[in-house]
């Protein structure tokens, strides 16, 4: 369960204050997929960062699976933030990695043996439809191919929440749909799915949950069915 009561982020420059988010109250569900939509600058982004704790709000409370986020020490965000896989538009994968390296560092980084990394990584590419380019270096691989690595690296730890920023922005059309599906398919395993986008063809495509976001308010939120203006 995520829940957003009353939150505000305000941004201070110079003389003007800016107000990222703005008395935001939300509740998503436990295996819901959210899509959250609007223009740039609505405010989707930040709203996605608030769950890991990137941003910290400026009032309101935010709950991750209990977990009062605001309040977490910097030595508690790494744990909430195994609960959570994350994937973005520019993939952010290790150029000097191959595939494999590149989902089994996520968990070299929290100690896993090497008898779970060969256990593991070769399960989440197969989950994602890339287990036979393990070895490929991201530069041999479309963007297609190297958004599923990411999601690949995303679900390692096997995070009850996925949040998606952005994830189709530089894809084509064909790749576009077939990350959605992907999404959706990590969707019916259980794992709730956050997906920000500017794309309503996307939004659509997914026709469930439908937040609209603009100048940091949240403006429409529809249970379901196609996005409209």
């Amino acid at each position: 369960m995520i829940t957003f009561e009353k939150v505000i982020k305000e941004y201070n420059g110079g003389q003007k204050s800016y107000r990222a988010l703005d008395d935001i109250n939300l509740e998503i569900k436990d295996g819901e997929f959210v899509s959250i939509i609007g223009p740039s600058g609505a405010g989707k982004s930040t709203l996605l960062k608030m769950l890991i704790r990137e941003e910290v709000p400026s009032g309101g409370q935010i709950t991750v699976d209990n977990i009062n986020v605001p309040e977490l020490t910097d030595s508690e965000v790494p744990y909430l933030r195994r609960k959570i896989g994350t994937i973005f538009q520019d993939f952010k994968l290790l150029t000097n990695k191959t595939s494999f390296e590149n989902v089994a560092f996520a968990l070299e980084v929290v100690g896993a043996d090497e008898e779970q990394i060969k256990t593991d990584v070769p399960k989440v590419l197969r989950i994602v439809g890339m287990d036979e380019k393990f070895e490929n270096f991201p530069h041999q691989l479309s963007g297609g191919e190297r958004q599923r690595i990411a999601i690949a690296r995303a679900l390692i730890h096997r995070p009850k929440i996925l949040l998606a920023d952005e994830p189709t922005g530089n894809l084509d059309l064909l790749n576009t749909f077939d990350v959605i599906k992907l999404l959706m398919k990590i969707n019916e395993f259980g794992t709730t799915v956050v997906l920000a986008s500017h794309d309503r063809e996307v939004v659509n495509a997914v026709g469930q949950r439908v937040i609209t976001m603009d100048k940091g308010k949240v403006v429409k939120d529809q249970e379901q069915g196609k996005y409209t203006i």
